[in-house]
């Protein structure tokens, strides 16, 4: 087997572990997404874009808001975790957001979590996201940036903790491999500046420790079991064994930060803000 291609996706979507995961990740980053929808004013009637939605968490939020008169399409290459949430004010639609068209628009917000970190030309995929804007409309991108704070347990006090940051490690070197950029979380701001948006803003959210992180982190070793062991990054006994400790709830872990960034679609001269 030869090495993995650029944009290959490390965290298999098909694989049982992927549920938990995407779950985890919910619990994690919800309530922060929802707090920038609600600040960016999404409302009754808003027409919405989720990009790369993974699971059905965000798609039924902004369903919920925007009402009976709005809508909200959700996208994915693999839809197979959402296709439920399908139903009265959601369509469901498999896509490339960096290879095929956007769906039909404008839209009022177009949003992504962790999605173009992982996509090869994310220039492309952002343009046409922002493209994709009525003018006034808000483009809300969030994505992680591990090399801001790369450590699992910050607080190394032990051989538990310094596995913990072994593994991370090795985790990054994968995604690495497949052209994840790791520092692309604070590059955001330009990015949407230079996508033609204004009104650029950006934040971070980082948990510390907590019931999300220790479920994130075990559905995502579980993934990776295979791969960390034929890179020769962990044993078999210290996979087990840090697996053993996130469920004894040994470990202070942590996730990435989040880096979340906002811009709009400027309005033509002499239009006023609705």
């Amino acid at each position: 087997m030869g090495p993995p291609e650029p944009g290959e996706y490390l965290l298999d979507n098909r694989a049982s572990e992927a549920g938990t995961r995407l779950q985890a990740l919910s619990e994690l980053f919800d309530p922060s997404t929802f707090r920038h929808f609600v600040s960016l004013g999404v409302g009754p009637g808003w027409r919405c874009w989720e990009v790369g939605a993974g699971g059905p968490s965000v798609p039924r939020w902004l369903a919920s808001r925007v009402g009976p008169a709005g809508h909200v399409v959700a996208t994915d290459i693999d839809t197979s975790w959402f296709e439920a949430a399908s139903g009265v004010g959601i369509e469901v639609s498999r896509q490339d957001v960096a290879r095929d068209d956007p769906p039909e628009g404008p839209f009022d917000l177009v949003h992504a979590r962790l999605v173009l970190v992982h996509v090869t030309d994310r220039d492309a995929a952002l343009r046409a996201m922002a493209g994709s804007l009525r003018p006034g409309g808000w483009l809300l991108i969030e994505d992680a940036d591990p090399m801001l704070q790369p450590l699992s347990c910050p607080d190394v006090v032990g051989p538990d903790q310094q596995l913990a940051n072994k593994l991370r490690n090795g985790f990054r070197e994968l995604m690495a491999e497949r052209g994840v950029d790791l520092a692309y979380g604070r590059t955001l701001p330009r990015r949407l500046r230079d996508a033609g948006l204004v009104d650029v803003g950006a934040d971070g959210y980082f948990p510390l420790t907590g019931p999300g992180c220790a479920h994130l982190e075990t559905a995502t070793i579980k993934l990776l079991r295979a791969q960390l062991l034929d890179h020769g990054i962990a044993s078999a006994a210290e996979v087990d064994r840090h697996l053993d400790n996130v469920a004894d709830g040994r470990l202070d872990l942590t996730q990435p930060p989040l880096i979340s960034a906002w811009g709009k679609r400027a309005l033509p001269a002499g239009t006023a803000q609705r």
